[in-house]
């Protein structure tokens, strides 16, 4: 096995670990005064999807995080991070809350996939996900998204229709995962880093195909030095978009971008 395919997966692999700073971490880092809110309003709430109010330096803000927790006790208890309808309508709840008040909206997104159990389906998990992506493509509001870790398929879509998609270097953004892409495709586990591979799902790979927008450095992650940082560009970039009139058309065009090879650079 070539060293491309078995690095794109050795990737995966460093974006599960479960040291790396989670949602919660960069709440309590990035953000000041932060207030929770729960619950969907229309029945549950999910651990799974941290959400509520909070200062970016100066500027109110709304902020949701998929949550997955450090040890196993805590990935339990948040689903490891695989929303549940009840956790996506808590965020639709909270997108047109920022939106009547015109607080801009920061999504951290860390999950391998959506809840997938008989539940998820019998509550609706792909018309959660539906109006999620409705919602976001009609804000107002500036919304930066960040791939802290994992970005699977559409349960992180579900909060990733935004202006700009932030990806640190080490996460990964895939429409599916490389096990699953394996079995479907080859029906062999074996070929996991294969299909890693394939996939493209690299911070590098994103950025050639402008799925993602910038590329974050690990340098000094989880230390103070790197929360400084980023307070510090998305407080910058919060205000150049908040500044632009055409706020909602650019959002809409460049997602109507995705999957037009006209111009293709030849990156793949």
């Amino acid at each position: 096995m070539n060293r491309t395919v078995s690095g794109a997966y050795a990737k995966v692999e460093a974006a599960r670990n479960s040291a790396r700073p989670t949602g919660i971490d960069y709440i309590s880092n990035v953000f000041s005064s932060f207030i929770e809110l729960h619950g969907d309003r229309r029945g549950g709430d999910d651990p799974s999807l941290v959400g509520g109010l909070a200062y970016l330096e100066r500027q109110p803000v709304t902020v949701l995080a998929i949550e997955k927790g450090h040890t196993a006790k805590q990935r339990q208890a948040r689903s490891f991070g695989s929303v549940h309808p009840e956790g996506y309508r808590k965020a639709l709840r909270l997108m047109r809350q920022a939106q009547k008040f015109h607080r801009p909206v920061i999504c951290l997104v860390d999950t391998a996939g959506a809840g997938c159990g008989l539940a998820d389906e019998q509550h609706g998990i792909g018309q959660a996900i539906a109006e999620n992506l409705t919602e976001l493509a009609g804000l107002s509001v500036p919304v930066i998204s960040i791939l802290i870790s994992e970005g699977g398929s559409g349960g992180a879509l579900a909060l990733a229709l935004t202006d700009e998609v932030w990806m640190l270097k080490g996460a990964y953004y895939s429409v599916i995962s490389p096990e699953g892409c394996a079995q479907i495709l080859w029906k062999d586990p074996a070929r996991t880093s294969e299909a890693a591979a394939c996939l493209h799902l690299t911070a590098d790979d994103a950025l050639k195909l402008k799925v993602a927008d910038r590329i974050i450095s690990e340098t000094d992650l989880g230390k103070k030095p790197f929360y400084d940082n980023l307070r510090g560009s998305l407080a910058s970039e919060l205000e150049r978009l908040g500044k632009d009139p055409e706020l909602t058309e650019k959002r809409y065009a460049r997602f109507r971008r995705f999957g037009d090879f006209a111009a293709d650079d030849g990156a793949f």
